[in-house]
C-alpha cells in the first residue's frame, strides 16, 4: 500500500501541475469537470449509507458551475446569483413531489455536497484567470500536497500526540511538519518563479500564505474525515491506487482554494 501510495504521488503530482501550467482554459475546465463529478459520485455513494441525496441536481450543478467559470468573472457572479434560488427551488420542489420520500436532511446534504465539491472547485479557474494565475494554481497544489506528504510521512514514523478523535492516526507532530514542508517547498517554487519568470513574490509575503494555507488545507481533511467517520466508511473510493477515491486525494485541495483565492486577491 506504501509502495502505490508513493508512485501514485511521484508520476501524479507532475502530470497535473503539467496541465494546469500549460493547458487551456477548454483544457482546465474539462479536467476540473472529471473531477468534480467522480468527487459528487462519491460523495453522493457516502451520504446514501445515511440519507437520499437529490443525485440529479448534484451533476448538473457541477456542469453548470463549470461551465460558468468559462464566462468573465461579472457574468460569473450573475449566473450564480441566479442558479442558487433556482436549485432550492427544485430541491424542494423534489420534496413536494415525493410527498416527503425526499426529505429535508436529503436536500441538506445534497446542497453541502454542491457547495463543497464543484463550488469549491469553481475557485481553481479563477485563480487561473489572475494575473501569474497558472503559477498561483501550482503553488496551491504544492502547498496541499507537501502538507499531506510530510503529514502523512513524520505523523506515521515519528507522531506521539494524537490531533483529534476524528482523524486518530493524524498527530500534531505531523501537522506541524505539513506546515513546515509547505514552506520550504513554497520558498523553492517562488525561487524558480523569480529566477526563470522574473514572478517577484516577497519570500516572507508567500511563507505567510503558506503557513495559512497548509492550515486550511488540513482543515480540509479532517472536514472529509468528518464525513467518513458520520457515514462509517475508511474511504470515499478506491480509483487511486494508495489513497481511496478522488475526493480522498483532493480534499484538502478542495477546501483551500477558496481562501487561495481570497488570500491571493487581498495580499498579492
Amino acid at each position: 500500500m506504501d509502495l502505490k501510495r508513493t508512485l501514485t504521488t511521484v508520476l501524479g503530482i507532475p502530470i497535473v501541475i503539467l496541465v494546469f501550467l500549460f493547458s487551456n482554459k477548454y483544457v482546465i475546465g474539462g479536467v476540473i469537470l472529471v473531477a468534480s463529478i467522480i468527487c459528487m459520485y462519491e460523495y453522493f455513494n457516502a451520504i446514501k449509507r445515511v440519507s437520499k441525496p437529490i443525485q440529479w441536481i448534484g451533476y448538473l450543478s457541477n456542469i453548470f458551475i463549470v461551465w460558468a467559470t468559462l464566462f468573465d468573472f461579472e457574468k460569473l457572479a450573475t449566473l450564480l446569483v441566479i442558479f442558487i434560488p433556482f436549485v432550492i427551488l427544485f430541491m424542494f420542489l423534489q420534496v413536494i413531489l415525493t410527498e416527503m420520500k425526499i426529505a429535508f436532511k436529503d436536500v441538506a446534504y445534497t446542497l453541502l455536497g454542491i457547495m463543497y465539491i464543484p463550488f469549491f472547485l469553481m475557485f481553481l479557474e479563477l485563480i487561473r484567470c489572475m494575473e501569474h494565475g497558472k503559477t498561483l494554481l501550482a503553488l496551491c497544489f504544492l502547498i496541499a500536497w507537501a502538507t499531506d506528504i510530510f503529514a502523512y510521512l513524520i505523523g506515521r514514523f515519528f507522531g506521539k500526540h494524537t490531533f483529534s478523535k476524528i482523524s486518530p492516526k493524524k498527530t500534531v507532530e505531523g501537522s506541524i511538519a505539513g506546515i513546515i514542508a509547505s514552506i520550504i517547498i513554497s520558498i523553492i517554487y517562488i525561487y524558480i518563479a523569480r529566477k526563470f519568470w522574473g514572478i517577484e513574490y516577497s519570500y516572507l509575503l508567500i511563507s505567510i500564505i503558506s503557513i495559512v494555507l497548509s492550515i486550511i488545507s488540513q482543515i480540509g481533511d479532517f472536514a472529509a474525515s468528518t464525513i467518513k467517520r458520520f457515514v462509517d466508511i475508511k474511504d470515499y473510493g478506491n480509483l487511486i491506487p494508495g489513497h481511496g477515491g478522488m475526493l480522498d486525494r483532493i480534499d484538502s485541495l478542495i477546501f483551500l482554494t477558496p481562501f487561495a483565492y481570497i488570500i491571493f486577491s487581498l495580499m498579492l
